[in-house]
């Protein structure tokens, strides 16, 4: 992931470097140019803390593997065939040539690894949103400050070699939203992002579009294994952790949502994801310091 692109104001300070590695961590010829895919090692990492209003990286390809690791905040990224939001003690994995873009706003702490290819030949080829020990996730905050060029027979290559062992047993958890590649599917997926109050059936939808409601159905099971309800069920869980993270309440989050109660959203949440809201994001929030 490249540096973005940021205003004065959204710059980190220099003990908190985002998207870059300390100076003293870089080859002479990358002080001003750190490029992560140059690093001739198995990993190599970077992150840190920013505040900002809103950035945002375009739709761009990485010859290496990358985890995005958020440790405070939530980071929305679009990689392959879905949206994926990456909240606290959450990593994302995307194999290297995926098409993907990132977003970030507010008071996040990111971290980026990228890796060889074939280095963890355990993990998935395609996204997917990995959830990260507090062993894995102090792990990759140290391969932060380790020299880009670390010594591959001493202590931080004994420490790379764990990192990647480590990383190979991150389980997986369902925190996407596919995007089908149909036009008219896309349209709605587009609408319910922007107003995730509708609560319009497939049927609705379809008569909206002029466009019968089976064709729409068997379309979104086809390109995303999933029924109208789930697929919306599965975008309301994706906004609701971006604004829960942020400080919202579940009473406002579920009203915001379209839900009649707040009892039924977070029966919703615990349903698909195992725990009700409020325990699912204090148990990411533990800080590496």
């Amino acid at each position: 992931m490249p540096e973005p692109a940021q205003s004065s104001s959204d710059r980190p300070s220099p003990t908190t470097p985002f998207f870059r590695l300390n100076e003293d961590d870089l080859r002479p010829d990358d002080a001003v140019d750190f490029d992560p895919e140059d690093v001739p090692r198995a990993i190599a990492a970077f992150g840190g803390e920013m505040i900002t209003k809103g950035t945002k990286l375009a739709m761009h390809t990485h010859c290496k593997d990358e985890l995005v690791l958020t440790l405070r905040g939530v980071v929305r990224c679009e990689a392959g065939p879905g949206v994926w939001i990456v909240p606290p003690r959450c990593g994302l994995w995307i194999p290297r040539n995926v098409p993907h873009s990132v977003s970030v706003a507010g008071n996040v702490e990111v971290y980026c690894l990228f890796v060889e290819p074939g280095a963890v030949p355990r993990l998935p080829r395609q996204c997917c949103t990995l959830s990260i020990s507090p062993l894995l996730e102090r792990l990759l905050v140290h391969v932060t400050r380790m020299p880009a060029l670390y010594d591959v027979d001493g202590p931080d290559g004994r420490i790379a070699t764990v990192r990647l062992d480590q990383l190979a047993l991150a389980p997986a958890e369902e925190l996407s939203f596919p995007m089908p590649a149909d036009a008219r599917l896309r349209r709605i997926a587009s609408a319910m992002i922007a107003d995730p109050s509708d609560r319009a059936t497939i049927d609705e939808w379809a008569s909206r579009m002029a466009v019968a409601p089976r064709t729409l159905t068997r379309i979104l099971q086809r390109e995303t294994g999933m029924s109208f309800g789930r697929w919306r069920q599965q975008l309301h869980i994706l906004i609701a952790l971006q604004r829960l993270d942020r400080g919202a309440s579940v009473h406002a989050v579920a009203l915001d949502l379209g839900y009649e109660s707040a009892s039924a959203f977070v029966t919703m949440f615990r349903k698909a994801l195992g725990k009700p809201p409020a325990r699912y994001l204090a148990e990411r929030r533990v800080r590496t310091h």
